[in-house]
């Protein structure tokens, strides 16, 4: 399946840049399915995007400035609300002679858990709830903000398989006594997938660290979401306590790129393990993940035969079924490079 070739995928959320990036004078520019959009402050300093297009001549929107809320063209001036509408055009005298159709396009845009959102459509789903972001007893820590060169559907796949850590985070977690989970339970949604597993892994030096503990072997609990399309919600209980969430959206830019968007939530504080600590070993963590990911085709096939599969995949074959009923549902059919 080519993700930028299914029109449905417009309709949901993705986060796109972190809200702390944008400037209140200056637009960001991004590529969200193979579109060109431009974000910016608005006068209430909340987000607003649109096509990174101006309506007169084409020129990007993303080379000019922000004033009063308004994202100005550098080409001509003219300046646009969050809404679309054309606020003012230097050339004319009177805002009021302002033609109607001097307008562009608007799409939905918000903020959540420190990102600025967009669906490009109608949103088919709200944005991923993740109560803990907001709870008292946890804290948030923003992770990673940064392109691979692979499909969002294979690192959903990868989250949910519990099959690879043996073999892929060998200086991590991964244990060899445990090449598959001591349980795996897969049920459907509304929203897609909840998973609930329990895995033997080994704790180096610096995962000891941030877990509080001086066991070199434990066992994870894992209570994962897999939200449609391309977000994973892992909550990894320890048997002190401790709850370490990684949050994973892959927004799609291309067919085969990704803007990777990771933060963790935990229920513990600074004091007891430092943020930059959590970071670091999520990282050795990732950094596995990408070496192996970033050599898989793009072209993930929602039809099994054209791949062999295993019981660790019963995940990642319920997501590829869901999302080819989203296709019918939706009077799509799949986009391939594969051939029968």
């Amino acid at each position: 399946m080519l993700v930028t070739q299914q029109p449905v995928f417009r309709n949901f959320w993705y986060p796109v840049v972190p809200l702390d990036h944008l400037s209140p004078t200056k637009p960001f520019a991004f590529e969200l399915l193979q579109e060109a959009i431009v974000i910016w402050l608005d006068e209430a300093g909340q987000p607003a995007a649109a096509p990174d297009r101006c309506c007169h001549r084409s020129a990007a929107l993303s080379l000019g400035t922000v004033k009063d809320g308004c994202i100005t063209c550098a080409y001509h001036g003219w300046q646009f609300d969050r809404e679309g509408t054309c606020q003012k055009v230097p050339q004319l005298q009177d805002k009021t002679m302002i033609p109607k159709t001097y307008r562009i396009p608007s799409y939905h845009c918000t903020e959540r858990y420190g990102y600025v959102w967009v669906c490009l459509g109608e949103p088919l789903q709200p944005i991923p709830e993740i109560p803990e972001a907001s709870d008292a007893g946890h804290r948030v820590i923003h992770e990673f903000y940064e392109p691979w060169n692979c499909a969002g559907l294979r690192v959903m796949e990868n989250e949910l398989d519990l099959a690879h850590p043996t073999f892929v985070h060998t200086t991590t977690f991964g244990s060899e006594e445990h090449p598959i989970p001591d349980s795996l339970a897969v049920e459907e949604t509304d929203y897609g997938l909840k998973i609930r597993a329990t895995l033997g892994v080994v704790n180096p030096e610096l995962q000891q660290k941030n877990l509080q503990m001086d066991e070199g072997q434990t066992v994870r609990h894992l209570d994962m979401d897999w939200f449609m399309p391309f977000t994973c919600c892992l909550r990894i209980h320890y048997p002190n306590g401790l709850t370490h969430m990684v949050v994973n959206t892959m927004t799609p830019i291309q067919d085969g790129r990704s803007q990777m968007v990771q933060f963790c939530v935990r229920n513990d504080t600074e004091a007891q393990t430092a943020a930059a600590d959590a970071i670091a070993f999520d990282r050795q963590v990732t950094l596995e993940d990408k070496t192996i990911l970033e050599t898989t085709d793009d072209d993930v096939p929602l039809n099994a035969k054209y791949e062999q599969h295993m019981m660790t995949d019963k995940p990642g074959l319920l997501i590829r079924r869901r999302i080819a009923a989203l296709l019918k549902e939706h009077n799509e059919t799949e986009q391939t490079r594969h051939c029968d």
